[in-house]
């Protein structure tokens, strides 16, 4: 991405990521880390649905299918919801580091229109860590994952603790969360917040 800012730009001292040992093996279906989550969470009826799988390295693969309710311009995908797109698939890299992150900068250009109905075919890869920093980038394209490019973003992440979320988050949804019999669940609420 050209022109993207200076906060972007990782500093001279970064390393290349490392996928965690334990990390979803390549291909296999992320699925949704919160159910209310309005990116990947299977309970949110005008949500994007996104669904996510691991690629090599620290990389993922991603789709969604702009829906009616997405529009901004008529029959056009809303920018704000292709941004969350974007964020929402740079976010699920964060799976691949086991790492606990949340977005700190999200710059995106939007190349061309987004049709109501398409499927935007989204990759993203982390291309640098720095201390707690996390660097990475993504693209979406229509028409197939070969196809041209519609929107792309630049992206850094800052790695938290669990308390952000306890914190800062609704207690409701939180203790609904904590309290969840799936320890699976549970665990995978707090994972990442994209």
């Amino acid at each position: 991405m050209s022109g993207n800012s200076a906060a972007l730009q990782p500093p001279a001292d970064a390393v290349p990521p490392v996928r965690h040992p334990d990390a979803p093996a390549p291909g296999e279906l992320l699925g949704a880390h919160y159910g209310q989550c309005f990116g990947c969470g299977d309970e949110q009826p005008h949500g994007l649905h996104l669904q996510a799988r691991a690629g090599e390295g620290v990389s993922i693969t991603a789709e969604f299918t702009v829906q009616p309710a997405h529009q901004g311009a008529p029959g056009l995908a809303h920018g704000g919801v292709l941004a969350t797109a974007l964020d929402e698939t740079l976010g699920s890299l964060n799976w691949l580091l086991r790492t606990i992150a949340v977005t700190g900068r999200l710059e995106t250009d939007f190349v061309r229109p987004v049709p109501v109905g398409t499927v935007l075919h989204l990759q993203a890869e982390v291309t640098a860590v720095a201390g707690r920093k996390i660097y990475c980038t993504a693209t979406g394209r229509i028409g197939g994952p070969d196809g041209p490019v519609a929107v792309r973003a630049d992206a850094l992440f800052i790695e938290v603790k669990v308390d952000h979320f306890v914190d800062h988050g609704r207690q409701e949804e939180i203790q609904a969360a904590m309290q969840d019999p799936d320890q699976v669940r549970r665990a995978r609420a707090f994972e990442v917040n994209p």
